[in-house]
């Protein structure tokens, strides 16, 4: 009976760390699809002189194969922020600056919620 309760705590415990550990590597995707879909928004304005419209139109122009899904809501829901900034003094419209999770969940991790990052 002893045995048997060890063992039952020890897999609460392995399952808690691999619960952690899951979240962990979903964070860390979510921040490298961001830095990326940054990376091409930034490169997409200053080629073409213009912000995009649109995720869409980065994938349209090949600056990204696809959208890649938040891993954190599980969909390709990112809420994009519109400014009115230039990047370059030849820039002749205005877009798409930025992109954010659309996840209303806080990192238990940093404590900040995804939709901040």
């Amino acid at each position: 009976m002893v045995v048997i309760s060890v063992i039952l705590v020890l897999l609460g415990l392995a399952a808690g760390n691999y619960q952690r550990s899951i979240l962990r590597s979903k964070e860390a995707a979510l921040k490298q699809n961001l830095f990326t879909m940054r990376q091409a928004i930034q490169q997409y304005t200053l080629d073409k002189l213009q912000a995009p419209q649109s995720l869409e139109d980065l994938v349209a122009a090949g600056y990204l194969r696809e959208i890649p899904k938040d891993p954190i809501t599980g969909q390709r829901d990112w809420r994009v922020e519109y400014d009115d900034a230039f990047l370059s003094p030849d820039q002749l419209a205005t877009g798409i600056s930025d992109v954010h999770s659309n996840s209303d969940k806080i990192s238990p991790f940093e404590g900040t919620p995804y939709s901040s990052w």
